[in-house]
């Protein structure tokens, strides 16, 4: 059984043009799917207020009975994160200057127990932005745990040189450019370097040779919240499972088409309207 923790984004997604709320963050779609899979024992780290969206969350999490919340710190007089979702006419999600906000999850910081069950597991997924990633990242080589880190659409390239070669997995959402510079580290650093390129598939590199699968078209696209999140928590649970990345690749490229044909990031997520 491979110990995993996500952490530390939990919020709910409200979506303006419906009205409509589902529980959201990269932390909780990523554990909301690699809890489906029997290999994994996966726990959910962040912080949440004590207002009716942590309610929902809460219920949501004890639902899927397989997600350890140990480490999901309920705060007291708090708001939880909410962030506000448009749509354009072809499905594809944007935001305005106003949409995150960052309630108590922007003060968040690891506990003692929250320190304690890091040490404990094998991998830590985070994304780069999270207000935890430099803590995470320092501890690493104490605990001795693997990262997963989610770049997303970062580009300061030169910035990231000297955290690359510490990182086992790195995931961006790519583009031709960034695929040059994955390629090169690649040859100079141990890790598995993958970009996902929406409709175009994705690509990894690994210690120089290249992988490449095509995305899983569907019908119609709802919404692409969460795809990413899908695409990596499959991606880890599978390669983790097979140490294979092309088989990796396509059980990420399954579990993102599937989220597409939602709204939100997860299919059972809570829905409700305000």
């Amino acid at each position: 059984m491979v110990k995993i923790v996500a952490m530390s984004t939990i919020c709910a997604d409200v979506f303006a043009d419906t009205d409509e709320i589902r529980l959201g963050g990269e932390a909780l779609n990523f554990a909301m799917t690699i809890s489906k899979y029997p290999h994994v024992s996966i726990s959910l780290m962040g912080a949440i207020g004590d207002d009716h969206i942590a309610q929902k969350v809460i219920q949501c999490i004890k639902e899927r009975k397989t997600i350890d919340m140990s480490c999901v710190h309920v705060v007291n007089n708090g708001r939880t994160a909410t962030n506000t979702i448009y749509h354009d006419s072809g499905g594809n999600r944007y935001f305005k200057p106003d949409s995150w906000d960052g309630g108590v999850y922007q003060n968040f910081r690891l506990t003692e127990i929250d320190k304690k069950k890091l040490k404990e597991t094998d991998v830590v997924f985070i994304n780069y932005f999270s207000t935890n990633f430099q803590e995470v990242f320092e501890l690493k080589s104490e605990y001795g745990y693997q990262m997963a880190v989610d770049f997303d659409v970062f580009r300061d390239f030169e910035k990231l040189k000297d955290i690359v070669n510490q990182i086992d997995y790195i995931f961006f959402s790519g583009d031709e450019q960034t695929l040059k510079v994955l390629k090169n580290w690649s040859k100079l650093y141990h890790g598995i370097f993958n970009a996902t390129l929406a409709e175009k598939g994705s690509v990894t590199f690994y210690r120089g040779k290249e992988y490449r699968t095509e995305a899983i078209s569907v019908e119609e696209i709802v919404d692409t919240t969460g795809c990413g999140d899908s695409y990596h928590a499959a991606f880890i649970a599978s390669y983790l499972n097979h140490h294979d990345i092309n088989l990796a690749m396509e059980e990420g490229s399954l579990q993102a088409s599937k989220t597409l044909a939602f709204l939100g990031g997860f299919e059972t997520g809570t829905l409700y309207s305000e």
